[in-house]
């Protein structure tokens, strides 16, 4: 408690006391959220188990390894040398196509760390008290789930599902089971972006009717290349690799890393669009859209994906807003005058940096008929952020230890990923499609409601 807090009047102690009392009574917190079970000690040390530690998994480790509150006591992938971290053992193949997406697994461990591939046998323990998932997204839904099932605080990695109809049930387990959960949408626990959201929602550039975000990157000509079926590298479980999806042969392009140009196992909707529109409708203070229109395919790019090199999705929210999202993988330059997002008002436009590093006010000036003046004073927000994985990894150890909601729980996770699944499903099926966010349900194409979940393989349920 600090001095002010100290010298709080005998009247407003009663009046705080009795508010407190009556929130614990019906099972709120008064700053961040619903309270999830019982706090922990300030000094208790979080047991935390890591499933997939290839490339973004590596990277979360680092960051979990930098909280002196969290100990590593378990690993698991289905990759031999990702597991015992000996990057003299991965395949040359590998390094030669993939370069630094190879971990270098160069970090200090305890020897007693538990190896597993076989992520059940991990959740089994239960001396383990938060799971971290960076697998491929299409293995999100069920490790999170059972992950739930045994106790076990999850956080997960974006996007949080492949289908709708599995990410809604992940918001299910989650709440039955009473668990802290976090999704990687690390923009969440940006200090930069929440001034935006606090800026935009006092008006501060005005009526809001279209948002922009772009992911850039020229993979002309050879993209992800074109590979034939082939054995997997020694010490990889190619089976449990695929699990819910169904068998099909390997190929060297598709699942380590480059699995995000497979609709199977993921997208660059799932993968980029996710952070944009998350961010956005954040700022917004929006939940989700009501229509959804796509376009785009392999226009240029000859290998193997089988997502588009070209796609443009417009979303349109129920507050009157376009949200625009490119993803361009056959040209290069940048397409906002800066940063990674842009909203347009009716006063000025809002361009916020790389991750959230800082935000700038642009002033609009009246165009046909109106005062051509400047309509506000410009403003040029400093850098703020550190490094937003390691802030958003702080929260989650932070909300497990006081039970309450994380910056962005599994439901914020959920609504933010139906974006990006739903853009996919209007493609799809070459249809703009209405959404009813309520219910969950598109409500004028039966074709694409039929596209919200997908059968398992046998024997993979959701439990």
């Amino acid at each position: 408690m600090n001095e002010n807090e100290q010298k709080t009047t005998r009247r407003r102690f009663l009046k705080n006391t009795t508010t407190s009392a009556a929130a614990v009574t019906l099972g709120l917190n008064l700053v961040s959220g619903p309270l999830i079970g019982t706090a922990r000690g300030a000094n208790e040390k979080i047991r935390v188990g890591f499933i997939g530690v290839g490339n973004r998994g590596s990277q979360l480790l680092a960051g979990f390894l930098k909280q002196d509150d969290m100990e590593v006591a378990a690993l698991c992938d289905v990759y031999e040398p990702y597991l015992t971290r000996d990057r003299s053992k991965v395949d040359k193949k590998l390094l030669d196509s993939l370069g630094s997406r190879v971990p270098k697994m160069d970090e200090t461990l305890g020897e007693n760390v538990a190896r597993y591939k076989d992520f059940r046998r991990l959740l089994d323990r239960k001396d383990i008290d938060a799971v971290v998932i960076a697998t491929p997204d299409h293995w999100h839904a069920i490790m999170a789930i059972m992950a739930c099932q045994a106790g076990k605080d999850v956080y997960v990695e974006k996007p949080l599902s492949v289908a709708v109809v599995e990410g809604r049930k992940m918001v299910e387990a989650a709440k039955r089971y009473n668990r802290v959960v976090q999704v990687g949408l690390h923009r969440r626990s940006s200090k930069s972006y929440a001034q935006a959201v606090a800026d935009v929602q006092a008006g501060k550039i005005g009526k809001i009717t279209v948002g922009r975000a772009y992911r850039i990157s020229n993979m002309d000509p050879n993209g992800i290349g074109r590979c034939p079926d082939t054995t997997p590298p020694e010490g990889f479980d190619w089976d449990l690799w695929l699990g819910p999806r169904a068998k099909r042969p390997y190929k060297d392009n598709l699942a380590f890393y480059m699995f995000r140009w497979w609709e199977a196992y993921s997208s660059q909707m799932g993968n980029w669009g996710v952070h944009y529109l998350d961010a956005m409708r954040w700022i917004l203070g929006q939940e989700a859209p009501i229509s959804i229109s796509a376009h785009g395919g392999r226009f240029a790019i000859d290998d193997d994906r089988t997502i588009p090199d070209t796609m443009e999705v417009i979303f349109e929210l129920p507050s009157g807003v376009l949200l625009v999202f490119g993803q361009y993988e056959a040209s290069g330059g940048d397409a906002l005058a800066e940063g990674e997002i842009e909203l347009r008002g009716t006063l000025g436009n809002l361009y916020c940096g790389s991750e959230g590093s800082a935000f700038n006010i642009v002033p609009s000036r009246g165009g046909q008929f109106q005062d051509p003046k400047p309509r506000i004073e410009p403003t040029e927000a400093k850098k703020i952020d550190g490094d937003l994985t390691v802030q958003h990894i702080r929260n989650f150890l932070d909300c497990v230890k006081s039970r309450v909601q994380t910056n962005c729980d599994m439901e914020t996770g959920h609504r933010s990923t139906c974006f990006a699944l739903l853009a996919n499903i209007a493609l799809a099926t070459k249809s703009r499609i209405d959404w009813d966010p309520k219910n969950e349900k598109i409500t004028n194409n039966k074709k694409a409601n039929q596209l919200l979940e997908y059968k398992y393989r046998k024997p993979w349920t959701l439990g």
